[in-house]
């Protein structure tokens, strides 16, 4: 073989080489489970050979099915709020705040970050709970003539997520804010567009990217979380992780939980199609 034979078979070669670390990573630790899981989903709990029943059980069982609407809902609602909240923000960090203490105002909005999940969500338990930082205030301003429930509820789920998920949204809209060019502005302008015409029909199209990509991530990461839920929702409303790690705790039912797991994957799945084929649209 000559030396620009091998050359040339090393050169295509060499594009395998660099991804074969990242390909073989993602098989070991995402194929293979995935694949393991999956198998094991088509099993019965109490043995025998391969069935759809643990599907079936989820579409017979209501409770099963409410807790995939309770997490949907519990999701769209903090990522909606989250994002209502965020982009004010992200505005004021980008246009109102100087250059130069731009960088400080950041960090001081992701110290959340920086404390434990765990430790956020039972100082929301703290602040929220029947004698908590709330409750108090409110009984010694006369507002309330007793405690009323705030966790253990729905409302402490979503605010303990939203708490969390300000934060992420904020840093994509922030950076899609910084990348506008200032002559959108200026050519809207001298359009005759005003402060609210310009917002509505160029600054805010151009920012649904990071909009979008924020909040898909808000959705993936809420929709399979399992502390915030447990910790400040209780049990009074199931979500599926819960419903997931209940199958596992007290049942042992490995299959079940698999699959519920698997169907929790294609929502988050689906999100991911819907979200990618929008971005593509607005791009073309």
């Amino acid at each position: 073989m000559t030396e620009k034979a091998r050359g040339s078979t090393f050169g295509g070669l060499l594009p395998w080489l660099v991804v074969s670390p990242a390909v073989l990573w993602t098989l070991a630790f995402f194929a293979a489970p995935f694949i393991a899981m999956a198998v094991v989903s088509l099993t019965l709990h109490e043995g025998g050979g391969f069935s759809f029943a643990n599907y079936q059980q989820f579409f017979s069982n209501p409770s099963y099915y409410q807790a995939l609407v309770n997490s949907l809902e519990v999701t769209l609602i903090v990522t909606v709020i989250s994002i209502l909240l965020a982009y004010p923000f992200a505005w004021i960090l980008a246009e109102q705040i100087p250059e130069k203490w731009q960088r400080l105002a950041l960090i001081l909005a992701v110290l959340p970050f920086w404390t434990s999940y765990v430790v956020r969500s039972y100082s929301w338990l703290l602040v929220l709970a029947e004698k908590g930082v709330v409750n108090n205030t409110l009984l010694q301003l006369g507002l309330i003539a007793e405690p009323i429930q705030l966790a253990n509820t729905r409302f402490a789920t979503v605010v303990g997520f939203v708490h969390f998920f300000v934060m992420l949204l904020t840093l994509t809209i922030f950076a899609n804010l910084k990348q506008l060019s200032p002559s959108y502005r200026k050519a809207a302008a001298d359009l005759g567009a005003g402060p609210v015409s310009t917002f509505l029909h160029v600054i805010l199209p151009l920012t649904f990217p990071g909009i979008m990509v924020g909040a898909f991530l808000t959705f993936v990461l809420a929709i399979g979380d399992y502390i915030t839920p447990q910790i400040l929702g209780g049990n009074n409303e199931l979500l599926m992780p819960q419903l997931i790690m209940l199958q596992i705790g007290r049942r042992g039912d490995f299959p079940l939980a698999s699959a519920l797991s698997i169907l929790l994957m294609a929502v988050v799945t689906m999100a991911y199609l819907a979200s990618a084929r929008w971005l593509k649209i607005e791009r073309a």
